[in-house]
């Protein structure tokens, strides 16, 4: 049966640092949806992975670990800002997930089909009710691929690195923009050439450019997309 206009899937994928974190984030709450940051589901694998001293390699163990796994996304108003905080075992893990290393184990991590295969169930279970909205590398191609609307969210890699650069400042995390590029360009390398799950545009999905955008203006773009196409269903 066709979910109803208030209750549709919506899937979002993108390369690192393209915005399509702060556009699915601000886009359910303009909908008033489950917002879904799968890139934090596998950042919380690597993390946890650290804290018990499982080697990002290990591609058994990590599928166990990601199975018994509770991840949660809860939001979070106390600074007056829109934001979700992640709990991994009911352990406010946000801010540790978010650092330089685990982004690069999160990386590695990803690359294992039976991880993969663990999150993606737990991603569909997510998704069954509709009314959310759901982003990363692979969902408008393997985790939703009959979603109700489709985007790729990309910006320019030197745009990227300028707006990662400034996220790790805000945190305090000292590095360089020319670091950053470098590290934002492998990650790409293996997201796009990865055997399982490689991210790439889906035929249906509607492109998305936000390099020379605002968040606002790249936000009111997608906002106006999922109601013309909310309508026309």
């Amino acid at each position: 049966m066709p979910r109803d206009k208030t209750h549709l899937v919506i899937a979002i994928d993108g390369p690192a640092a393209s915005g399509k974190g702060t556009i699915a984030l601000r886009l359910a709450e303009r909908l008033g949806y489950l917002y879904v940051d799968t890139g934090a589901m596998y950042r919380a694998v690597a993390w946890q992975a650290l804290q018990e001293n499982i080697s990002w390699e290990d591609e058994e163990s990590l599928k166990h670990l990601a199975e018994r796994l509770d991840i949660q996304f809860v939001r979070d108003d106390a600074e007056g800002t829109l934001r979700y905080r992640v709990l991994v075992n009911g352990d406010d893990a946000t801010e540790f997930i978010r650092s330089p290393e685990v982004g690069r184990g999160s990386s590695i991590v990803a690359q294992h089909a039976a991880v993969r295969h663990a999150l993606v169930a737990k991603q569909r279970k997510l998704a069954q009710a509709g009314g959310v909205v759901m982003e990363g590398r692979d969902i408008t191609t393997v985790v939703l691929p009959d979603a109700d609307v489709k985007f790729f969210i990309t910006a320019s890699l030197s745009e990227r690195a300028r707006r990662r650069y400034e996220q790790y400042r805000a945190r305090g995390v000292n590095t360089d923009i020319a670091t950053i590029e470098a590290e934002l360009a492998e990650r790409d390398r293996r997201d796009s050439q990865r055997s399982v799950a490689p991210l790439r545009i889906a035929e249906d999905a509607i492109v998305v450019d936000t390099t020379d955008m605002t968040v606002d203006e790249a936000v009111s773009t997608v906002v106006n997309l999922v109601r013309s196409r909310a309508i026309s269903r």
